[in-house]
């Protein structure tokens, strides 16, 4: 199989990967390929956190011509995978010399598999774009052709808590794994001080209570294939539900906005986690650490659209912010406003290259020593 996810994500990918129990894990760029049976299949969609899709190859095969990609695609036995009833989507992707468009792509291999029910059953499934019974993946590199199974469906980031959202909400995905970059195992106190609709702090409380990623969402596509074992994916909801653990610190949030603050408390209650995080409207320059233990926090400031004085004065609000009222913190904020990072006025002891969509951005880190040690004098871990 082929796990999806973001660039700069196929380290910590393949560590989760490898800790449910994947075999022959080979990172790739924007994926990792593994081994696994079709009830770890059920369990990677269901657990992995910096997944994006989960793919299944069915065959492969290499073609020169339109003619041999479709007359290939015929010949494939279809009726393992859906019937003349089944609605079907095709998503496509190419690099290659001969096949230069993905929609003329998807028509070709849609052509094909339509075709070959209508010549031997004399009906043929229907498309579907929005809502198919199964999507059908194909990815083509240069000659070589590779005909897989989406198992997931909708990206995997539609965890299925969040109903409402801010202005440029962070996707599911990309927040679990910066949490993940950063270290976050749920070991100590957390804040996210500008926390819009509440995504950090939901994904913060999963893992730190080791509940699955996507045990909100309302379906997954192998759900509709014809060999779902229903009694086995039960089965391992419930063995992977078992293994959440108790969080004994907090996981606070803050916005100054309470449309903002309305919408973090509704989707923290649609994760069932409202026990665990609380949310209050403050403003992040007004407010000093809460807790007198180490406390980890993650955050996604405005970047805002160029660098002018709002942006120039906001960033260097929050290197005096930290510096003044957060000893004791390990602080990471992701932004692409890279001028607007220089007036921080903090040296960030890490700085990796990540991607917010199509922006290109920095995933900094800020360590904030107890006691008068300044931040001139802190060193790159």
């Amino acid at each position: 199989m082929v796990a999806k996810t973001f660039f700069g994500f196929e380290e910590i990918l393949a560590k989760e990967i490898r800790n449910l129990g994947g075999g022959n894990i080979v990172q790739g760029v924007r994926n990792v390929s593994f081994e696994g049976d079709t009830g770890f299949m059920y369990k990677a969609n269901l657990c992995l956190r910096t997944a994006l899709k989960i793919i299944k190859p069915i065959h492969s095969f290499s073609a020169r011509t339109e003619k041999e990609l479709y007359r290939k695609v015929y010949a494939m036995d279809w009726g393992d995978y859906l019937s003349a009833d089944t609605s079907l989507a095709i998503d496509s992707t190419v690099n290659s010399d001969t096949f230069t468009h993905s929609l003329y792509v998807s028509q070709k291999v849609k052509d094909a598999i339509v075709d070959k029910f209508r010549d031997t059953e004399g009906k043929r499934p229907s498309v579907d774009l929005k809502f198919p019974d199964v999507k059908i993946n194909v990815h083509i590199h240069k000659e070589f052709c590779n005909i897989a199974l989406d198992s997931s469906g909708r990206s995997l980031h539609q965890r299925g808590y969040r109903t409402a959202t801010n202005i440029a909400p962070i996707n599911e995905v990309l927040a679990s794994g910066l949490l993940l970059m950063s270290g976050w195992e749920g070991q100590c106190d957390f804040l996210d001080p500008m926390c819009g609709s509440g995504t950090f702090l939901t994904e913060a409380a999963m893992i730190a209570c080791n509940i699955p990623a996507n045990i909100n969402r309302k379906e997954f596509a192998f759900e509709k294939w014809n060999d779902f074992d229903e009694a086995l994916f039960e089965k391992i909801t419930m063995v992977c539900l078992n293994k959440t653990r108790e969080f004994h610190h907090r996981i606070v949030g803050y916005d100054k906005a309470p449309s903002a603050v309305r919408k973090s408390i509704d989707n923290v209650a649609n994760a069932n986690l409202s026990e665990y995080i609380t949310v209050e409207r403050k403003n992040f320059f007004d407010t000093a650490k809460f807790t007198e233990n180490r406390l980890h926090m993650v955050f996604n400031p405005p970047y805002g659209e160029r660098l002018n004085l709002e942006m120039e004065e906001f960033y260097s609000a929050i290197g005096d912010t930290l510096k003044q009222k957060y000893p004791g913190t390990e602080a990471w904020f992701i932004t692409s406003n890279l001028e607007a990072l220089k007036y921080v006025g903090l040296r960030p002891s890490r700085k990796i290259k990540v991607f917010n969509s199509h922006l290109e951005s920095r995933f900094v880190k800020y360590l904030m020593y107890e006691g008068s040690k300044k931040a001139k004098y802190q060193k790159a871990d």
